[in-house]
């Protein structure tokens, strides 16, 4: 009985929170502590712990609500309630939208929508780069750390556009390669 509460409980906060995990809080903090799956205290504490985690906040909220209160079965049942209706959701879109994607006027709609965002994403990468240029200290004997990360940014953006047989480098590479020119420019400023 309990799994099933556990999973209603969490499958409407996930239903009716709209704007993501710091909106479910509320309506966490109002179900969770009056059922007594958790101390106010041990929420607060887990709010915590999961905004500093990777994975979506009220996943990881749910997840450890149900294991704290009834296991490792507890901690599936809360974590399908809690996904479930993004994934109903989801799924009805993609139908509808699917058969709507056929459509030339939604082509056109889409293809605004992403020059929108390609501009939208410009505009924060210049404001972000201006805010970086503008607030660097003056040089010394020493590079400074901001001088570095532009020079690191200048080497793997062009690195993520490099094809190697007809394929583009994953994601994954790219994050990797990055981590190691990090990591390199710290020590090499370090030893400097």
């Amino acid at each position: 009985m309990i799994f099933l509460e556990l999973f209603w409980t969490f499958f409407k906060i996930g239903l009716f929170t709209i704007g993501g995990g710091q909106a479910m809080i509320p309506m966490i903090m109002t179900n969770v502590v009056e059922k007594g799956w958790l101390s106010e205290n041990q929420l607060v504490d887990f709010i915590a712990i999961s905004e500093s985690t990777p994975g979506p906040f009220s996943v990881n909220i749910a997840t450890y609500a149900g294991i704290e209160t009834a296991g490792l079965f507890g901690a599936i049942m809360a974590t399908l309630g809690v996904v479930m209706p993004s994934l109903i959701i989801i799924v009805i879109v993609a139908k509808l939208l699917s058969s709507f994607m056929k459509k030339p006027a939604v082509g056109e709609v889409f293809a605004g929508v992403r020059a929108s965002v390609t501009g939208l994403l410009a505009s924060v990468f210049v404001t972000l780069l201006m805010s970086i240029l503008l607030t660097m200290s003056t040089p010394s004997d020493k590079p400074d750390a901001d001088y570095v990360g532009i020079v690191l940014f200048l080497i793997v953006l062009p690195i993520s556009f490099v094809k190697i047989k007809g394929k583009k480098l994953p994601p994954v590479g790219i994050i990797l390669i990055s981590a190691i020119l990090g990591l390199a420019a710290y020590a090499i400023a370090e030893i400097i």
